[in-house]
């Protein structure tokens, strides 16, 4: 059972927590990195499938994932455009991608997709909750077979819901949201 205190921080990092633009250069410690993939797989999950997939992505992957996302960017926003981006995600400390098995049923697979996210910030939560920060990006790219062949995973069977970069954050963007009383609908 929960304490006071645990229950309000665990209130503080939901409210606290920030997508993240900009990191500072050092990663986060890959067991650290471990220990949040292994407290994201206890998202809830229908008829406990499990579906997820987590995918550490060291600097080599990172920068095959650079280069094609910027040769994507070329054709739509210019090679200048494309260049700015491989430099940004060449820079970033660390990222994980996040997949989940595709089954053929289309229901299962709108549960799987959903429990994946929930795993997903699980994951989040708890990097937050140590001073790491993340951003959830889904490019285009993560759609691509190439993106696929590089993370090993199967374009047939696999579906990545995103590439999470991660790192100290160099900054905390502020933010606030829509008050809670306007976005509940009660009824009788």
């Amino acid at each position: 059972m929960s304490t006071i205190s645990t229950i309000q921080e665990i209130q503080e990092v939901i409210i606290s927590r920030r997508t993240i633009h900009k990191f500072k250069p050092d990663a986060p410690p890959r067991e650290v990195l471990y220990e949040a993939i292994d407290l994201a797989r206890w998202a809830p999950n229908h008829k406990l499938t499990e579906p997820w997939t987590f995918y550490i992505l060291g600097k080599t992957t990172i920068s095959r994932i650079a280069h094609l996302n910027a040769d994507r960017l070329v054709e739509k926003k210019g090679q200048a455009a494309a260049d700015k981006k491989r430099a940004r995600w060449l820079s970033m400390p660390a990222a994980i991608a996040v997949s989940f098995k595709k089954c053929g049923d289309d229901f299962r697979e709108k549960e799987d997709y959903a429990a994946t996210c929930c795993a997903a910030q699980n994951m989040m939560l708890f990097l937050w909750s140590k001073g790491i920060g993340m951003k959830w990006s889904t490019s285009g790219v993560i759609t691509d077979p190439a993106f696929h062949e590089i993370i090993g995973a199967d374009p047939a069977c696999d579906e990545v819901i995103g590439l999470f970069w991660c790192g100290y954050p160099e900054d905390i963007p502020q933010k606030d949201r829509i008050p809670s009383d306007q976005l509940i609908k009660e009824l009788p």
